[in-house]
């Protein structure tokens, strides 16, 4: 009689009259896996975040003239970690092997990149924790597809959950994080990793879920900007000059990098002493402008609240874009999303002391997209989470500056392992 029952009650759901053997729905056995994942996400994220705030309540004490020696020796202990434990690497080895090592993160790395950054993040470089975050966060989705038993595509797609879990519990953006994990490997061939778009929303949701309950995390813009009121069309043509102008200053951040880099690979020194010396020079921009301090998070709100003049807000800009180079290569480690958009903060500020007609709003959400855009290759997820961390509802505006950055950015990436080169090699 049960069996009966079972067979009329499978012929019911059966809509598509095929033979249906165990689960009738969509959901499966793998939506626990990618549950999983992004739960697991979410509270290495929720304590990172924890532990990273209260260095960073202890490292702030020290004002003044006192953040000099105390960026010099977090710099230092920061690349003795790296040298007596491992070097973690950067985003590009996140990417490399995502792309060309079968979407295997390896946890080994992980002591070495949650030390080092958190020397690096709390006591004020310029980067911030995204990049360290979806190492952990990555190579938690391999390990844990490897106890799943899982191969080739399905451990790729476990991996990107991972990363993409660590994405969104920083930037509060499930979907814009997640597609960030698949653009942020190629940004001409997204759709290759497009599998992964469902375990990634997935591990994304339970993540925000578990990282907003151990934070006590709200739904809301994240930065203080005005409202913004469409007014015609032609905010679209501004949304796209004010990009150009955004990925202008992308190219500039590229080559600065470059040249930096240059300086500090002239000589094969140890990388403590690198990071020791890029600590020294943060510390006197950051004593001559507190402001440049830190990755951005809370220091873009005092941007825009704080009514400076074109002056300061031109050296601003200028010692900014220096700091987060210096950080980038002088071994210091983390992300430079946030970064970036503190750089199009400022850059939108002075294009409205320059024209006061201008709608604040749109001109620094716009320079905010376009330099990201430019640098990350990431139109569509930098429209997202912008669009979450503005609370700017109209998208089509930043997705005009986001292609402009697009469009409009080096042939070459800056992300090395973007490359069509090595995909073709």
């Amino acid at each position: 009689m049960k069996i009966n029952r079972r067979r009329r009650l499978i012929r019911t759901f059966n809509l598509l009259d095929q033979p249906i053997r165990f689960n009738p729905f969509v959901f499966s056995r793998t939506f626990f896996m990618w549950a999983i994942t992004g739960l697991v996400g979410g509270i290495i994220a929720g304590g990172y975040w924890i532990v990273l705030e209260h260095f960073t309540e202890f490292l702030a004490e020290f004002q003044g003239w006192q953040v000099i020696p105390t960026m010099a020796i977090c710099g230092l202990l920061a690349g003795l970690v790296i040298h007596f434990i491992g070097d973690p690497g950067e985003i590009h080895l996140i990417v490399n092997n995502i792309r060309f090592n079968k979407g295997k993160l390896e946890p080994k790395n992980n002591p070495s990149m949650i030390l080092s950054s958190l020397f690096c993040v709390a006591s004020g470089g310029s980067l911030g924790p995204e990049a360290p975050l979806v190492q952990v966060t990555g190579s938690t989705g391999t390990y844990l597809g490897k106890i799943f038993r899982l191969k080739g595509e399905e451990l790729r797609s476990l991996s990107i959950a991972g990363m993409a879990s660590g994405f969104t519990a920083l930037f509060g953006a499930p979907l814009g994080g997640s597609l960030f994990s698949l653009e942020i490997l190629h940004h001409k061939h997204a759709v290759e990793y497009y599998k992964a778009i469902i375990p990634a929303l997935v591990a994304s949701c339970f993540s925000y879920l578990m990282f907003a309950l151990i934070i006590h995390l709200g739904i809301g813009a994240t930065w203080d900007l005005k409202a913004y009121h469409y007014t015609g069309v032609y905010d679209f043509l501004y949304a796209t000059l004010f990009g150009v102008v955004g990925t202008f200053f992308g190219w500039i951040f590229i080559f600065v990098v470059k040249f930096f880099k240059t300086v500090f690979e002239y000589r094969n020194f140890p990388i403590y002493i690198k990071t020791l010396v890029g600590g020294i020079i943060l510390g006197v921009i950051a004593y001559n402008f507190p402001i440049t301090r830190y990755f951005g998070h809370n220091e873009i709100n005092q941007l825009i609240g704080g009514n400076f003049g074109l002056n300061f807000l031109i050296l601003i800009l200028v010692f900014k874009i220096l700091a987060i180079a210096i950080t980038v290569t002088s071994g210091w480690r983390g992300g430079f999303i946030i970064p970036l958009f503190f750089v199009g903060t400022t850059l939108g500020l002075i294009i409205h002391n320059l024209f006061p007609s201008v709608d604040n709003t749109l001109a620094i959400v716009s320079c905010m997209a376009a330099i990201n855009a430019c640098v990350t290759r990431t139109p569509m997820s930098t429209t997202i989470i912008l669009g979450t961390l503005t609370g700017f509802t109209y998208f089509v505006p930043i997705l005009f500056a986001s292609l402009t950055g697009y469009f409009l950015a080096p042939r070459i990436p800056f992300i090395g392992s973007q490359s069509e080169k090595l995909a073709e090699e």
